[in-house]
């Protein structure tokens, strides 16, 4: 039944946030300050400044409320599979038997779902992941009533532009590589095992995040915007002015980092999804 999607969905997405923030606490750093010279300046500095604390900045609210965001986007996908392949039983998560042209269409719709739910989910994560000194926002709840005084309930979706510009299509690329490892590293006729699994899952998430990153450092940069970092008037202003005063190679900053926390996050996600999955259908 669909519903087992959102369950199951919900649970699997907690579970990955929590193996992957403090290196996507690191990526935000890269992302929007240029105090960093490497990944390794900024692990060492946000730790002699902030200790441990520092790299679990802002994940409360998104490990509480991933579940939601989650849920949604495994659960749309499933259910806008089984709409275009007219399927309602079988293997819904890899869409074994469904054409590509239908898994990217249905994983490009639940990234716009997903962006819908996770934009201020993600603005509030990024702002404080990017506080370094000077602690603006005391929290969750404090950060979004900052913002909502500051400017109303649109800005709440600060940046959602830029997150729709990386989600909807990178979703869409997301679970065809799973389906395609998936399936080279299962026997035919048997269940795929954990090994499987975990690196069709992993290898899945490098892929998006290859493909995402440039948008996704738009997007922090946006997000940060106006609350003390630099302004920017949209998508295209932030890209031709970081590009102007950066140059191309800022757009790949937090690569190797998104791509080294993708694997072990999405093979986490996918393999508990599959496991719960199986549990509460009791096969």
């Amino acid at each position: 039944m669909p519903f087992l999607e959102y369950v199951a969905g919900s649970i699997s997405g907690a579970l990955g946030l929590i193996v992957g923030h403090p290196m996507d606490t690191v990526k935000v750093r890269l992302q929007v300050q240029s105090k960093y010279n490497t990944i390794f300046d900024c692990v060492a500095k946000t730790y002699a400044n902030e200790g441990l604390h520092g790299f679990y900045k802002g994940m409360a609210f998104p490990v509480l409320t991933s579940g939601l965001a989650n849920s949604a986007i495994f659960g749309s996908y499933c259910n806008a599979l089984d709409y275009l392949t007219q399927s309602r039983e079988g293997d819904r998560i890899n869409g074994q038997d469904a054409p590509a042209a239908h898994v990217f269409v249905a994983g490009c719709f639940s990234g716009l779902v997903g962006v819908v739910i996770t934009a201020p989910i993600d603005l509030v994560k990024v702002r404080l992941q990017g506080q370094v000194s000077g602690e603006r926002y005391r929290g969750a709840l404090h950060c979004v009533s900052i913002i909502l005084r500051e400017d109303g309930p649109r800005g709440l979706y600060r940046g959602a532009l830029a997150l729709a510009l990386r989600d909807i299509p990178c979703y869409g690329l997301y679970f065809l590589p799973y389906k395609l490892v998936r399936r080279a590293l299962t026997e035919p006729g048997t269940q795929p095992g954990t090994f499987a699994v975990l690196m069709a899952g992993g290898t899945a998430g490098v892929v998006t995040w290859a493909c995402a990153t440039p948008m996704d450092v738009v997007k922090a940069r946006l997000q940060l915007s106006g609350a003390g970092g630099r302004h920017y008037r949209g998508v295209v202003h932030c890209i031709l002015v970081s590009a102007r005063e950066e140059g191309p190679r800022v757009f790949f900053r937090g690569l190797l980092l998104n791509s080294a926390r993708a694997f072990p996050v999405n093979a986490i996600t996918f393999l508990s999804y599959e496991s719960l999955m199986r549990a509460l259908r009791g096969s």
